[in-house]
Formats: C-alpha cells, structure tokens, sequence
C-alpha cells in the first residue's frame, strides 16, 4: 500500500462524513427543540408549501365559523325584536277588540285608541333598531327580514320563521366550517409536526455517527506519522 504524505484520502474521506454526521445532528438538535419538523424549507420544501396552504385552508374556515357565529348572533337579535315586536301586535289586536265592544263608552274606546296608536308608534321604534350600528329590519339585512309598524302577527309570525330557518342554516355551515377546520389543521400538522419518537432515534444515531467519525478522523490523521518513521 503505497505511503503519501501531502495528500490523506482516509482523512478527507473521514472528515466529509464527520461534517455530514454534524450537520444531520444539528438538524435532528433543531427540530426537536422546535417541534416542528420543518424548521428550514430546505428540509422538505413540498412539504413546506403543503403545510402552508392547508394552514391557509384552515384559518380560511375559521373565518367562516366566526363570521357564521357573528350573523347568529345579529339573528338572535334580531329574533329578539321580533318577538316583543309580536307581543306589541298582540295587545294592538286585542284593543282593537276591545274597542269595537258596544259596551264601552266614548271615553273607553278614546283610550283604547291612545294605546293602540302608542303602540303603533314603538313598533315604528322597533322597527327602527341597530345591531352594532347596522339596522336589523330593511335594506342590508339578512335575507331582508322586514319589520313596520303596520305589520300584524302574522307577517312578525312569517318573519320569525324565517329568521329561525336562516339561524339553523348558519348553525349547520358552522358546524361544517369547524369540522373543516379541524381536518384541515390535523393534515398541516401531520405535515410540519416532528415526530419526537422516530427524530429522537435519528438524534441517538447521528450522535454516535459523529462520535465515531471524530475518532476515525483521529485515526486517519495518524496514518501520516508511518511516512515519518520511515525516514528517520
């Protein structure tokens, strides 16, 4: 076996795969101390951008379930006005009633009229009501759900089961939305979350690897002093 002095194969050969086994440690170091088994997008580059647009996916749908949640509670609101708005239906109909029995005298009948116009006017204030600055009745609203003060309990009785139908819908979607959601943060996850048991074994192999090559590169150094010797 021929003996050379300025040029070490063994110890080249040696220290790339020292530098090799570091640098796999390093990485194997990295992703466990951040969870994440992509901390560099040299690490899975596909990966990466997987990982990344089921993450936009996900906050997309979160987006949705807040926003579905927001117009249920605008329809809550909304239903709430409706129903004092049918109660205030209810008396009007009852003074009306009231006021066309023979029994009752002008005056009766005048004050039955206060009411009933009184009445009609809080409907018009009813009607007129803002859910965190947007009007709940009209123009704007959801599906358009009408209210005035001339509505009678039947039309506040079809405008409530509409809005009952369009808070079960948006209940559905949420539901559907978070469902979403949820899958679609499992897949990122299972994209861009280390795997602490298989990346602990790598971390043990690769802390070996580089033990073992120090000494090698060690040994390898050592095989110039043979040239030595054989010149003194």
């Amino acid at each position: 076996m021929a003996l050379y002095i300025n040029t070490n194969t063994a110890a080249q050969n040696a220290a790339n795969s020292l530098a090799y086994s570091n640098t796999q440690l390093q990485i194997s170091l990295n992703k466990l101390s951040s969870g994440s088994a992509i901390v560099n997008a040299s690490d899975n580059a596909g990966g990466l951008a997987a990982s990344m647009g089921l993450t936009a996916a996900a906050n997309d749908s979160a987006a949705a379930v807040a926003s579905d949640n927001n117009q249920i509670s605008f329809l809550q609101a909304q239903d709430g006005v409706l129903k004092t708005a049918g109660d205030v239906a209810t008396r009007i109909a009852q003074l009306a009633t009231l006021s066309s029995d023979p029994t009752m005298t002008m005056a009766d009948k005048a004050g039955y009229t206060t009411e009933s116009n009184t009445l009609q006017t809080e409907l018009g204030s009813l009607a007129g009501m803002k859910y965190n600055g947007q009007a709940l009745f009209g123009a704007g609203t959801l599906d358009g759900v009408m209210l005035t003060n001339g509505d009678t309990i039947a039309t506040i009785a079809a405008s409530r089961a509409t809005n009952g139908a369009q808070q079960s819908s948006l209940q559905f979607d949420s539901q559907a939305n978070a469902s979403t959601q949820t899958t679609e943060q499992a897949a990122a996850g299972q994209i861009s979350n280390v795997d602490v048991a298989a990346e602990s074994t790598n971390l043990a192999k690769f802390n070996v690897m580089v033990q073992y090559g120090a000494a090698m590169l060690a040994q390898a150094n050592q095989s110039t002093q043979v040239a030595l010797k054989l010149i003194q």
